[in-house]
């Protein structure tokens, strides 16, 4: 196990001793009071989820767009041709192509943050399968990353759309924003988060859905929260 820094064994101690969650906002304004490095550290929510993740069916996946961004430029890949390449680029893609990006790709190029692509490009997407999904950049419909309004979607991912999958424990963890953002932006990101991730619940799943909340910084401890 990692030994922690004499900086994050003070922070730890400024953690409430109990078990219980904390309200959001509460944590929030602790959390904040954890920014003692010389970069501004991102701020990530966890959440742990009651499904079974080796059920297909229970795999939880999706997009939010969140109110104030990420606070952070994201680079976006678009696969695409023709008009739809045109569109992309107009609306802000940081690269497009179709067969030439899928070999940059194949030849290790991984600059960008998510992936888009048409629905008449997955022919060519579908082989970059093993090297894009393991990182969570493979292009999907449930995601919203596969669609034939392609601007729309460029815009909405630079301006500060999230894409999430549950991991291998059924954890499912995001960026929300910075810790330089306010206290009430924070808590309207985690909002828009959570609902959205309330509204993925699988038939399948039984009992409670989001089984807990923890709120973290970069090199925070993490903060037990009640959303």
């Amino acid at each position: 196990m990692a030994k922690h820094s004499k900086r994050y064994r003070a922070l730890l101690e400024k953690v409430p001793a109990s078990r219980e969650p904390m309200p959001l906002e509460d944590g929030l304004k602790l959390l904040k009071e954890f920014d003692t490095t010389k970069f501004v550290q991102t701020v990530e929510v966890s959440a742990k989820l009651g499904i079974d993740p080796r059920q297909s069916d229970q795999n939880v996946r999706g997009s939010v767009a969140l109110p104030h961004g990420i606070g952070k430029t994201v680079r976006v890949a678009v696969f695409a041709q023709g008009e739809n390449a045109e569109k992309a680029r107009a609306a802000g893609a940081d690269l497009v192509g179709s067969d030439d990006l899928a070999s940059q790709i194949k030849g290790g190029m991984m600059d960008f943050d998510v992936a888009l692509a048409t629905p008449d490009m997955m022919g060519i997407v579908g082989p970059l399968g093993r090297v894009l999904g393991p990182r969570g950049l493979m292009p999907s419909p449930r995601s919203g990353t596969v669609t034939t309004d392609i601007a729309a979607a460029v815009r909405e991912f630079k301006a500060g759309k999230i894409e999430f999958r549950n991991d291998k424990t059924g954890n499912v963890a995001v960026p929300v924003g910075k810790l330089n953002f306010e206290v009430p932006q924070l808590a309207d990101n985690i909002q828009a988060f959570m609902n959205h991730l309330r509204s993925l619940k699988p038939s399948t799943a039984k009992g409670a859905f989001i089984r807990s909340v923890t709120i973290s910084a970069t090199m925070s401890p993490g903060l037990r929260v009640d959303v």
